[in-house]
């Protein structure tokens, strides 16, 4: 089971992520979030960690909510990511013209919603192996992730039952894990505010390390 660590804002708390062997490392690029991230800290964070850890270094996933295709590109390229995470309202025509390297984040209301909503942005999923083909997160009316509310378990198994490259978020933390995850068995998992103290964008390096050894045991 793939294990994503969203919102780092540090390379303190991308090496953490790096040694005990989460597979994704997130980068909030969404201006009002408060784990947002500027592309200056982002590029040196991603070129040190690939210098540092090599073929061991996560995958770094760029996360953008409501931009247009050219700036998703030119950041990816400034950066130096490796995949884009859709977070916001795109449509499924923006995945196609990202070419294979963006997955869509969905935040349905009902397990109704969230068949519908799996049935449209599945058309156009990547290929990649190594990202899911929906990330599914709780629904907030205000909030485009990262509210630390959880995903219902019924929504969060019709989307799963429509994928095998599922990735589950929403109020996961490393007390709640296993038992979510046994349930639902999805490809991968996302955590951020669950593994933080009390600072958004600063990781807890004992919440981490708790949560990646309870997902690697699944």
């Amino acid at each position: 089971m793939r294990v994503k660590i969203c919102g780092i804002t540090t390379l303190d708390d991308a090496r953490v992520c790096a040694e005990v062997g989460a597979d994704l490392i997130g980068l909030n690029f969404y201006k009002k979030s408060p784990r947002v991230i500027a592309n200056d800290a982002a590029r040196d964070l991603c070129t040190t960690l690939r210098a540092e850890f090599g073929a061991r270094c996560p995958l770094f996933v760029g996360v953008f909510v409501n931009e247009i295709v050219s700036h998703i590109s030119m950041t990816m390229d400034d950066v130096g990511l490796d995949f884009a995470q859709l977070s916001g309202d795109e449509s499924v025509e923006m995945l196609r013209e990202l070419r294979g390297i963006a997955f869509k984040a969905i935040r349905p209301r009902s397990q109704a919603e969230a068949l519908d909503d799996a049935r449209y942005f599945l058309s156009g999923t990547s290929a990649s192996e190594r990202i899911p083909s929906l990330l599914l997160d709780a629904y907030n009316p205000a909030l485009y992730g990262g509210t630390g509310e959880t995903a219902a378990e019924d929504v969060a198994l019709a989307v799963k039952a429509q994928t095998s490259r599922l990735m589950l978020a929403g109020g996961l933390t490393p007390e709640n894990i296993i038992a979510r995850a046994a349930v639902i068995q999805p490809w991968g998992v996302d955590v951020a505010s669950g593994v933080e103290g009390d600072t958004p964008g600063r990781k807890d390096a004992a919440k981490v390390r708790a949560f990646v050894a309870a997902v690697k045991t699944l």
